[in-house]
């Protein structure tokens, strides 16, 4: 694990958290829909001026991609995404199998021919990601957690799904980090390193490295 730098999370004592078991999970919903709520004057013109650009340069598709992915405990909960890739692309992963540069069912390629060229500039800021502020008022995400997989658990190994014991998260540890360089194995990893520190000053300190991150993308997601 020493090409991925996670090891500073482990200054989270998690025998000194602000709060605990439900006081903490209480907590974590209501800074959830307090941070979604007071930036909402910022997300809703820029999802809409997003929503137009795409509708504009890739007609005939939704401007919003969805899919069914594992939430907490595996249950299947409807996914919200800006479509970033060409309308058939999930049909197009057996043609361009040859070049998925992860183990399946992960499945990543850089420079991905599917992806639409406002795709690029979405996924490299993490602007794609937005349509998932209504996963969260919903209830079905968190800001921070582990993220969902486009893959069913039936692929997990068994000591995988520890990462399902919490809410999926829009952002967590291996996105501040490793961004989309580490396979299902190393993501995992450094889930379980969130799940068992988690407390709110983690999550806020989570929160605010995603904002840097945004505005210094090192990489596609």
């Amino acid at each position: 694990m020493a090409d991925v730098d996670y090891q500073w999370v482990k200054r989270f004592d998690p025998n000194k958290r602000w709060f605990a078991g439900k006081d903490y999970l209480r907590v974590k919903r209501a800074l959830d829909l307090s941070i979604v709520f007071l930036a909402s004057p910022f997300w809703i013109p820029v999802m809409a001026l997003i929503s137009l650009l795409i509708f504009v340069t890739s007609p005939g598709a939704p401007v919003i991609y969805t899919n069914q992915r594992a939430g907490r405990g595996g249950k299947l909960f409807l996914f919200y995404k800006f479509r970033t890739m060409v309308p058939n692309a999930d049909s197009l992963k057996e043609k361009y199998m040859h070049l998925n540069e992860l183990e399946w069912p992960d499945f990543k390629i850089t420079n991905d021919p599917r992806v639409l060229p406002i795709g690029k500039i979405l996924r490299k800021t993490s602007l794609d990601e937005l349509p998932q502020l209504f996963n969260i008022i919903k209830g079905d995400m968190s800001l921070v957690g582990p993220r969902p997989t486009d893959f069913g658990t039936d692929a997990y190994n068994l000591w995988q799904t520890e990462r399902l014991d919490i809410l999926p998260g829009v952002t967590g540890l291996w996105q501040v980090t490793a961004r989309g360089s580490v396979n299902m194995d190393k993501r995992t990893r450094m889930d379980i390193a969130y799940i068992e520190r988690a407390c709110v000053s983690l999550d806020i300190y989570l929160i605010l490295l995603t904002v840097w991150t945004m505005f210094k993308p090192r990489g596609v997601t």
